[in-house]
C-alpha cells in the first residue's frame, strides 16, 4: 500500500508540473511558418515590457530551398529602410486580451519582405506551444494567417 501512495504521490507531482509548461504567456522563443510555402521563415524572440505590451524581434533568418534571405529591409520605410533584419523589431504593442488570456490583439507586425505594417491578432493554443497569427489590413477579413511554433 505504501509503494501504491508513493506512485500516486510522484504521479500528481508530474502532472503538475506538466502543466505548468501550459502557459498564457507569449514571451519566449517562436518558429514563423511561412503560410504560403509552408517553410519556416525565421525565429522571432518575443518580451513583455513592463507596461504589459508584447513586442517581437528577428533573431534567425532561414534560408528555404529555392530563396536565399535578404540581408536588409529595402522595402521598409523611414527610420527602417535598409537596415539589416535580423535584429530587426517586427512586432510590436500586442496586449492581452481581458476577455480572452489566450488572445492578444492590438499589435502591429511588419513584414520585412514586402516593407508593410499590418494590424496583428495573436491566439495561442491550450498547451502554449503554437500561436496562430492573423495579420490584416482594416478588417481582419482581409488578410493572411500564419502559424509560429515555440521553441523553448
Amino acid at each position: 500500500m505504501k509503494g501504491f501512495k508513493l506512485f500516486l504521490l510522484s504521479s500528481s507531482m508530474l502532472m503538475a508540473s506538466a502543466q505548468g509548461f501550459a502557459t498564457n504567456d507569449i514571451a519566449g522563443t517562436w518558429r514563423s511558418i511561412d503560410d504560403k510555402t509552408g517553410f519556416s521563415k525565421g525565429i522571432v524572440e518575443i518580451t513583455k515590457a513592463s507596461d504589459g505590451t508584447y513586442s517581437g524581434k528577428i533573431v534567425e533568418v532561414i534560408p528555404r530551398p529555392g530563396y536565399t534571405p535578404k540581408a536588409t529591409c529595402d522595402k521598409c520605410s523611414g527610420s527602417l529602410k535598409n537596415k539589416p533584419i535580423l535584429g530587426m523589431t517586427v512586432l510590436t504593442g500586442m496586449k492581452q486580451s481581458s476577455k480572452n488570456d489566450r488572445e492578444f490583439s492590438g499589435g502591429r507586425i511588419l513584414d520585412p519582405l514586402t516593407g508593410k505594417t499590418y494590424k496583428t491578432k495573436m491566439k495561442l493554443n491550450s498547451s502554449g506551444s503554437r500561436l496562430s497569427m492573423r495579420g490584416y489590413v482594416g478588417v481582419e477579413v482581409v488578410g493572411r494567417s500564419q502559424t509560429w511554433i515555440r521553441q523553448d
